[in-house]
């Protein structure tokens, strides 16, 4: 599978960035997550998932017969076993971690990951990606928060939603770290965006879907994250472009 990539991160009008991300396109990995537990350990939390899934990418890919930390699911492709596994060694490694003045510190994630044929996305947490096809954007990721977990059981948010977008339900270094992993399905002219709270809320879909048209999967970046910041976004903002070659 060929493809154009790229990433971006702005601090937005916080006084740290505690987005992270990777880019990794000869290893078909990419990853965005945003950290939570203030200054210190939101920075420590979010780098230190980037790097569990990057640390297990480079074991992979000096060793793909290398033992993997869990058992292999033989009903998942090897996309959905590799972030499973990744997302699994990230939680391990923040529970460790979260002593003293990181007792607090976790994260989000989403990561996509690209094979010769398919591809797959792991998610935890309200970081999601989103995929562009024949000018249709689709959020592909349901956020774990207690808005969509009322809205699958049937029930509207009581009040104002936007007073609750910002409590999610899992996330990694917490008890409830459960990703939801899935497989996808590509084509050609797919362009898949991987972001955080802080890109997609000041964005409505229209605006998103228009950066996304930019020249380059690094133009698309620069714009979503200028859009957003420009639209008034008070939050750290971080944007992964890979684009599917026609």
């Amino acid at each position: 599978m060929r493809f154009e990539c790229a990433g971006q991160t702005h601090i937005g009008r916080r006084p740290h960035n505690e987005d992270a991300y990777c880019v990794l396109p000869e290893r078909g990995l990419f990853v965005v997550a945003d950290g939570l537990g203030g200054q210190e350990g939101g920075e420590v939390a979010s780098q230190c998932v980037v790097d569990t899934f990057a640390g297990f990418s480079d074991r992979l890919d000096r060793d793909r017969d290398g033992t993997w930390p869990d058992a292999v699911d033989p009903a998942r492709s090897r996309e959905e076993n590799y972030l499973a596994a990744c997302t699994a060694l990230a939680q391990r490694t923040l529970r460790v971690r979260r002593v003293g003045k990181l007792k607090e510190m976790a994260s989000t994630v989403v990561a996509l990951a690209v094979g010769e044929r398919s591809a797959a996305v792991a998610h935890v947490g309200d970081s999601r990606l989103y995929r562009l096809r024949e000018g249709q954007l689709e959020s592909l990721t349901r956020d774990h928060s207690l808005i969509e977990e009322l809205r699958a059981a049937g029930r509207e948010p009581p009040g104002n939603p936007a007073n609750l977008r910002h409590l999610i339900t899992r996330a990694l270094g917490t008890e409830n770290a459960e990703p939801t992993v899935q497989w996808l399905e590509t084509q050609p002219g797919d362009v898949f965006l991987l972001c955080s709270d802080g890109l997609y809320e000041p964005l409505g879909p229209e605006v998103m879907k228009e950066q996304l048209h930019a020249p380059s999967a690094q133009a698309a970046c620069d714009a979503l994250v200028t859009a957003a910041y420009e639209a008034g976004g008070r939050d750290n903002i971080t944007a992964v472009v890979l684009r599917v070659a026609a």
